[in-house]
């Protein structure tokens, strides 16, 4: 990618002897406008997804996906055969709430819901209900590295949890090219880094936990259910990891496929 002519100059002028503070900040800020690159993809293939699903969590484990799904009366979490989308055990949502995000810890999958401050352990063979617990703010969403579970909840913001209590830790602000990324959706851990999808948008973030930046996006444009005209709603949601083939899962929200894909070389950034 080309630098600024801006950029350029004030390069020049700080190997002519600028202050180094000064200079650092006004790199700094020209470092924060470069474009993040954007990642194209290729399907590699192609499984049944129930159309009624209206997908809110999603992760893969021991050759089974987990889902979640949401609205009010329809939210349910449930295991699901991967070649045929055939429902294998599910587990309804308590009445009147709002099935979000889930996650694997342990013998347990923890599991959100929208507005209602309260979430759910469950026995991850059985699906029986164990606890209940609370937390403030919306839950969108969660993911795990490992050591410590991450939320998400509309916001630019990533909450980190502790497994075993459940309380925020700390939270990262997100940020694309110097500037907040808002409606942060559901999460997978891939190789390092928070992959989210992004309410509204046919875009996925490749997130550095750490500092919160953008580090690249996947356009999922062209995949047949975003050129369908399917309700406002039923919007790219579901990224699912399969750690050991090396398989990356995305569907959406009432979507009647999931895919498989492979990420292409980032395209050029426009001039």
């Amino acid at each position: 990618m080309s630098s600024s002519p801006l950029c350029l100059s004030w390069s020049r002028l700080i190997r002519a002897g600028l202050s180094a503070v000064v200079g650092a900040a006004l790199l700094s800020g020209c470092a924060a406008q470069a474009a993040v690159p954007v990642y194209g993809y290729q399907v590699k293939a192609t499984y049944p997804h129930d159309d009624q699903a209206y997908t809110e969590g999603l992760f893969y484990l021991d050759g089974v996906l987990f889902e979640s799904t949401g609205r009010e009366g329809q939210s349910f979490l449930r295991k699901v055969r991967l070649k045929d989308g055939a429902v294998l055990q599910s587990q309804a949502i308590p009445p009147g709430l709002f099935g979000e995000g889930i996650v694997n810890w342990g013998d347990d999958i923890i599991s959100l819901t929208w507005q209602d401050g309260f979430g759910f352990r469950w026995d991850l063979k059985t699906l029986a209900r164990k606890a209940v617990f609370q937390y403030p703010g919306e839950g969108w969403a969660l993911t795990q590295d490992g050591k410590t579970l991450i939320m998400s909840d509309g916001t630019p913001y990533l909450r980190f949890l502790d497994p075993k209590t459940l309380k925020e830790t700390h939270r990262v602000r997100v940020t694309a090219e110097g500037r907040p990324v808002p409606r942060i959706n559901e999460l997978e851990w891939v190789k390092g880094e928070v992959l989210a999808n992004i309410w509204l948008t046919h875009r996925i973030a490749r997130i550095n936990p750490k500092t919160g930046v953008v580090t690249g996006w996947i356009d999922l444009t062209g995949l047949p259910e975003t050129r369908l005209s399917l309700d406002a709603d039923s919007v790219l949601n579901g990224i699912a990891y399969d750690r050991e083939h090396d398989r990356l899962f995305v569907t959406g929200k009432n979507w009647p496929h999931l895919y498989e894909i492979g990420l292409t070389q980032p395209q050029e950034p426009s001039k």
